[in-house]
């Protein structure tokens, strides 16, 4: 349950304030504040001083990782399916709805959740409270639409094998965790979307978006007891709000399930060698996920990080090379991802192979520790400029984690990591057996 550092959590149909910001003066700039219904849903919002839009987001804790064989992709073609219509709207109306004030709207799948949001001017977020809780609780999910969308989606999938960068990235996840959820494409393939049944469908749908299965967050110039009433008579829709219940809990661990070290190859005759070279990494809880931040910072987040320098800038091997941290509830993978020409192929491989293992050995220095402190502090301010940024940073807190910092403590977090400990993270990281995943015209 969300939580300001580690006070006990509210009983159903209570409010309460997480965190209150203000300016040199006293003026309130910030503040958010929790809803939890008698249902079990969980209304998130932040009141943001000077701002003239409101952006609301509806997450559900359902993702790929939660479908069996037989329902891969399900989770993704469910948010295709919630667009085609209501038994108040068509697909048009909906689209008209924030079309006609000039809103943003859209939804994506992951492997852990799904979430429709949209933006708009303050003074019409009652429109998007009511479109998306219309959508979201009310679907009519038809026959016809199933069809529909099932080639829609098939011609998407058919899209992302032609993305060599996607399809290296597929293979990696695959290596790592093998035929189960966690190493599928969140998309499903050709078989799986094509056998899929509009039943099967319906009845994931009705399993899966619970009220206490779902966190709706909305951050700009708000009021939070009008979200909230706003936000019961959206989604208190053919009662879908009845009943008691309490929030569905998050899936925690701090221990990272094992990987499957080794190599996977797919040859195509492409321009390109795609590869990704990693490693086991860390649950979105650890304690030393800053830590990773600011070596992954360092790593390959920037022009000016080790990785970029000595591939491209230094070697020209490649166009291309950035390195990553993906976390999940209990898994997770640190990689490097570089594109580059055949014939460089095994010159890349090497280079990277041995920055790695120089960082494990020799840690990262000070300057490149004190640099990627400052561009991951940067990026985090920078990026919560505007009310998408603020509404995903509460609502993924609320359901995927057990706290809400503020963006001082997040910070004081980052200024806290030391040289040493990068260096110790790095040594047990960079020791770890590999994983290779290459896509491109060669065997070598």
């Amino acid at each position: 349950m969300l939580r300001p550092g580690r006070t006990p959590v509210q009983k159903n149909g209570t409010t309460r304030t997480l965190h209150t910001v203000k300016d040199a003066d006293g003026a309130v700039t910030s503040r958010v504040r929790r809803t939890v219904l008698p249902s079990g849903l969980r209304v998130v919002t932040e009141q943001m001083a000077g701002t003239r839009s409101a952006s609301i987001g509806v997450w559900v804790a359902v993702g790929s990782r939660d479908e069996t064989p037989a329902l891969h992709g399900c989770s993704h073609f469910l948010e295709h399916l919630l667009f085609k219509g209501t038994p108040e709207r068509t697909a048009m109306d909906i689209s008209v709805a924030l079309d006609a004030v000039g809103g943003e709207f859209n939804a994506f799948t992951t492997k852990e959740y799904t979430v429709f949001h949209a933006r708009v001017l303050d003074e019409d977020l009652g429109t998007a409270v009511d479109v998306l809780g219309d959508m979201v609780t009310a679907s009519t999910i038809t026959a016809a639409d199933v069809e529909a969308e099932r080639d829609v989606i098939l011609d998407e999938i058919a899209m992302h094998d032609d993305d060599p960068d996607d399809v290296v990235h597929n293979l990696f996840a695959h290596q790592a965790w093998g035929d189960t959820p966690l190493g599928r494409p969140i998309a499903g393939t050709d078989a799986s979307i094509t056998a899929m049944t509009r039943a099967q469908i319906q009845r994931f749908y009705r399993r899966h978006y619970r009220p206490d299965n779902m966190v709706v967050s909305v951050a700009g110039n708000l009021d939070h007891t009008t979200v909230v009433r706003q936000v019961r008579q959206a989604f208190g829709r053919g009662g879908f709000l009845d009943g008691v219940a309490a929030p569905t809990p998050s899936t925690q661990s701090e221990r990272a399930r094992k990987v499957n070290p080794g190599e996977a190859r797919t040859i195509r005759p492409q321009e390109q060698v795609n590869l990704v070279l990693g490693v086991k990494g860390m649950t979105r809880t650890d304690p030393r996920r800053y830590t990773l931040g600011v070596l992954n910072t360092a790593l390959g987040g920037g022009t000016s990080s080790r990785m970029f320098q000595e591939v491209r800038e230094l070697r020209g091997l490649a166009y291309s090379v950035y390195s990553f941290a993906s976390h999940h509830a209990d898994a997770g993978v640190v990689g490097v991802s570089v594109g580059c020409l055949p014939g460089k192929y095994a010159a890349v491989l090497e280079t990277v192979r041995n920055e790695l293992a120089k960082v494990a050995a020799e840690g990262l220095t000070d300057e490149e520790v004190e640099r990627g402190k400052g561009q991951l502090k940067g990026g985090l301010v920078l990026g919560l400029e505007d009310s998408g940024s603020r509404m995903s940073r509460i609502g993924k807190a609320e359901l995927v984690h057990d706290e809400l910092l503020t963006i001082d403590e997040v910070v004081d977090r980052i200024e806290a990591v030391t040289a040493e400990d990068v260096a110790t993270l790095a040594r047990e990281l960079f020791t770890q057996p590999e994983l290779l995943a290459v896509v491109g015209p060669t065997k070598s």
